[in-house]
């Protein structure tokens, strides 16, 4: 395999110290080389959980010798993800951007047009493409399952009637942040992968809590030109969770309860490889059928490592990376319509 590929993460928030950091030091033929923060209470995170990786105050740093690395993820708040990206495809430097790629999809599209213009890999972390309900719900529709599916819902739901500091809730316009940014940028995604194009949106986008700055309650409504729809809640005001993923096929229905088991694991230091890593136990697998004939479908085991894996390969092989970045612009574009859908309480179709 050679040398690992060196990789500069900028950030380490919840986004680099919970998945990126981890998921980058599983992965064979990677190796974390550099960590760009000032807070010194991460920095001495990342003394104790990474002790051998070079510290950087400035990105602005690691411009300057972009030999000294292979690959750039971007990490940081929102508002830094263009102008860091953007810096890293400028020195020639391969980049994973979390989600979302950007506040606008002006800015999303400028900044994959760019990559492209100096054939410079870019992808963007979609991690939930690999959580395990949504893998399962892939092989039930590859297998035809459901028969002709016409509704596909999807949840991410929480219990946070206080509002907590950091700029995720507590954001500007620039900041793309709010549930729908935030946790929509993965429904969005997964819906669009699952059933395609969309040729229509509608959504109601509130702030619910005292103090809110940002939405916190939002459904979308995506019609795809294949004639399913998808609807989707974002919530942190939900004191009882509904179902994770419920799909209506004239056949039958899968519906399944509860988060992917990864983040948490990351949280709790595990890492893959580890025994169980990515499971679900059985009392939380999926049920297919018609009420009264339900059967019990396993759940397969998630795999976040499968993007850092796939990221290591394309850059060796010069193959696809994991996440056409085409789709993070996508899903920008459907995120700005379900906002203005909602500011004028109409339907709008996609592209306007």
């Amino acid at each position: 395999m050679g040398e690992a590929l060196r990789v500069g993460l900028l950030g380490y928030g919840i986004a680099g110290r919970v998945f990126h950091a981890p998921l980058i030091a599983a992965t064979p033929g990677l190796r974390l080389h550099a960590v760009v923060t000032t807070n010194p209470e991460r920095r001495e995170q990342v003394r104790r959980e990474h002790p051998e990786v070079r510290l950087v105050d400035d990105a602005d740093l690691l411009w300057r010798t972009p030999q000294a690395l292979d690959l750039v993820v971007v990490a940081t708040p929102n508002r830094h993800h263009v102008p860091m990206a953007r810096a890293a495809i400028a020195a020639g430097l391969p980049v994973v951007v979390d989600k979302p790629l950007a506040a606008t999809a002006v800015d999303a599209r400028a900044l994959v047009d760019e990559a492209a213009r100096r054939d410079v890999p870019l992808t963007v972390f979609q991690n939930r493409r690999w959580d395990g309900d949504f893998l399962t719900v892939r092989r039930l529709l590859a297998a035809g399952e459901l028969g002709r599916v016409t509704r596909f819902e999807s949840r991410f739901e929480r219990w946070r009637p206080v509002v907590k500091p950091g700029w995720r809730e507590n954001a500007g316009s620039d900041d793309a942040g709010g549930a729908l940014y935030d946790l929509g940028a993965h429904l969005v995604d997964q819906a669009v992968q699952l059933f395609g194009p969309v040729r229509s949106v509608y959504a109601e986008v509130d702030r619910r809590r005292s103090g809110a700055r940002v939405d916190d309650d939002a459904f979308v409504a995506l019609t795809h030109t294949g004639g399913v729809r998808s609807h989707l809640w974002m919530s942190a005001v939900a004191a009882q969770l509904g179902p994770r993923l419920r799909i209506l096929g004239d056949r039958v229905a899968y519906t399944t309860y509860g988060l992917d088991a990864q983040e948490e694991a990351l949280r709790a230091g595990g890492r893959p490889g580890g025994p169980g890593w990515g499971e679900v136990t059985a009392e939380r697998y999926g049920r297919l059928g018609v009420d009264g004939d339900l059967r019990v479908v396993p759940t397969e085991p998630g795999r976040y490592q499968d993007f850092y894996s796939q990221v290591t390969a394309a850059l060796r092989a010069g193959g696809p990376m994991p996440v056409d970045p085409a789709d993070a612009v996508t899903t920008v574009e459907l995120i700005e319509l379900a906002h203005r859908s909602a500011a004028e309480g109409v339907v709008l179709p996609a592209g306007s």
